[in-house]
């Protein structure tokens, strides 16, 4: 059995129907879901669970005893943070608490030799500040690399990457920490390649040919959300338990190539309009991970381009 917490989410939903796809029994949660569940096959067995609450985590995982846990449930906006750094850090901390301690509860109630994998959805926004310091190849950061998050959402992921760290150290409870960089497809809100290609459909339906932009300079690496289920489904197979993996794309670009490569798409050229409300008080310039590690140990490979996924994502919104 497998659960995928945070299953109404753009991750969480491709990865419950990947594994549901190879035939796997998967459970899924959600909760305020940023995806349409429905799309999801029926056989795909869905429950509402708010991490924030222990009790609900601790009923399912005492339930079900799943063999594997992919822990994505997250209050996950960088800008939502700073209006909402209570509800971010009860989210990401406690609910991740909240998962750990379920299992040691199991161990002591009904089954000392429980034992399932957890992989922790944990996030490139810990490096923060060390992003802005690094310069030339030195821009792939490292897993050794400091941690020195720059919003509350940053800080939240932290402290769920270093309390799933000592659980793995005090209670043995095997996990392996994921730090994610950006990634984007099909279901994603509220994201750069999202809104961008969400905002050229409505061009191309309204016939109005401009997008609402923020800071087209900054320069991320985007990698497709298939490729970012492969990661994790490998590292649980694969992974070292206890230690840390950057998931990242390799390929760098400026927000700009993003309008660039939609034009393309669409085939017209559209009229950047700066919007400052899209602008945040604080951005790395760059975000880009070293992933050697990674596929030293599990043989992960990126395998789609940009601008499939630039493709699928425009072909999701003109049929929504």
């Amino acid at each position: 059995m497998i659960l995928v917490t945070g299953a109404g989410g753009m991750v969480g939903s491709h990865m419950i129907e990947r594994l549901h796809n190879c035939g796997e029994q998967v459970i899924g949660t959600y909760y305020k879901p940023t995806t349409d569940i429905n799309e999801l096959s029926s056989d795909i067995k869905m429950i509402e669970c708010d991490v924030r609450y222990p009790q609900g985590m601790e009923k399912i995982i005492t339930k079900y005893r799943p063999n594997q846990i992919y822990h994505l449930a997250a209050q996950s906006y960088p800008t939502v943070s700073w209006n909402c750094p209570y509800e971010t850090i009860d989210t990401n901390v406690n609910g991740t608490i909240g998962i750990f301690e379920a299992i040691k509860k199991v161990r002591s109630t009904q089954d000392t030799s429980y034992d399932p994998i957890v992989v922790v959805a944990c996030s490139s926004a810990e490096y923060g500040e060390t992003l802005n310091q690094l310069k030339g190849t030195e821009v792939y950061v490292k897993e050794t690399a400091a941690l020195q998050p720059l919003h509350p959402y940053g800080v939240s992921k932290v402290g769920q990457d270093l309390l799933s760290f000592q659980y793995f150290m005090n209670d043995h409870i095997r996990c392996i920490r994921a730090r994610i960089f950006n990634s984007t497809g099909t279901r994603k809100v509220n994201d750069v390649t999202s809104d961008f290609t969400h905002r050229a459909v409505l061009a191309e339906q309204s016939g109005t040919y401009e997008l609402r932009v923020g800071n087209l300079n900054t320069r991320r690496a985007i990698m497709d959300q298939r490729d970012l289920v492969s990661a994790l489904i490998l590292l649980a197979e694969k992974g070292k338990v206890g230690d840390v993996y950057n998931i990242s794309s390799e390929q760098i670009y400026q927000m700009k190539d993003i309008v660039s490569l939609i034009e393309k798409e669409i085939g017209h050229e559209l009229k950047i309009i700066v919007d400052s409300e899209l602008l945040r008080p604080t951005d790395e310039k760059i975000i880009v991970g070293d992933v050697t590690k990674l596929k030293k140990d599990t043989g992960w490979k990126q395998t789609i381009p940009i601008e499939q996924t630039i493709a699928d994502m425009l072909d999701y919104w003109r049929n929504k």
